[in-house]
């Protein structure tokens, strides 16, 4: 496995972040792997993700917010987010330039990639792999935040638990299945954080990436 850790340059306002990049010596495909609201990169569930999609063969790029660079609670506006994915974009590209390359998040971190690859659909991204889609806040079901998901032309992939109380199961089944080529996965028992119990989701997750993948890429 290799592993290389450095900043990753943003733009001149807002300037430059931490990412680390994580592979098998032959990986199948390129992840960009943006963290929730709630943690940085490097949070347990970040790392141990990460990891795990190497061991599978797949590669990702993690990398902070500049909100999580700074150690501000309040996450970043659109606008802030979008740019830091563009650029994580553009890093996975430049270090695999002819591997297929999927935009990829937990929580926040996804719904942004989304938001970003709807506004600009002549992007290299070949699918979006939620990591738990927050569909609306705790307690206030909605599914405004899944507007935009119309838009997207690519495949999605939605993995959710079945007790996210950011994405109420009544909710988010319908929304999948108005969106064409949207591939929706359930936990059974998990929250927002995959946590169920005894019952390790990880694995779950990381099998589920995988044969998605292979599908995408054939």
């Amino acid at each position: 496995m290799s592993t290389k850790i450095f900043n990753l340059f943003i733009s001149p306002e807002i300037g430059a972040v931490s990412a680390k990049y994580m592979a098998p010596a032959k990986p199948k495909c390129i992840l960009t792997l943006a963290h929730g609201a709630g943690a940085g990169m490097n949070h347990s569930f970040m790392e141990a993700l990460a990891t795990a999609l190497s061991n599978a063969g797949i590669a990702s790029l993690r990398f902070n917010f500049p909100f999580a660079e700074n150690k501000k609670g309040r996450p970043d506006s659109p606008p802030v987010a979008h740019q830091t994915i563009a650029a994580a974009i553009a890093k996975a590209r430049e270090l695999h330039p002819k591997l297929p390359l999927f935009a990829a998040g937990k929580s926040f971190g996804g719904r942004m990639s989304s938001q970003y690859l709807s506004a600009h659909p002549e992007n290299v991204a070949k699918g979006i792999i939620f990591y738990g889609f927050p569909l609306h806040p705790s307690g206030k079901p909605s599914t405004d935040r899944a507007d935009h998901l119309k838009t997207l032309k690519i495949p999605l992939l939605f993995l959710q638990g079945s007790k996210d109380s950011l994405a109420t199961w009544e909710l988010i089944e319908p929304v999948c299945k108005s969106l064409k080529k949207a591939t929706l996965i359930r936990f059974e028992g998990a929250d927002h954080s995959f946590k169920a119990g005894k019952t390790d989701i990880l694995p779950l997750l990381v099998e589920e990436t995988n044969k998605w993948v292979e599908k995408m890429i054939g």
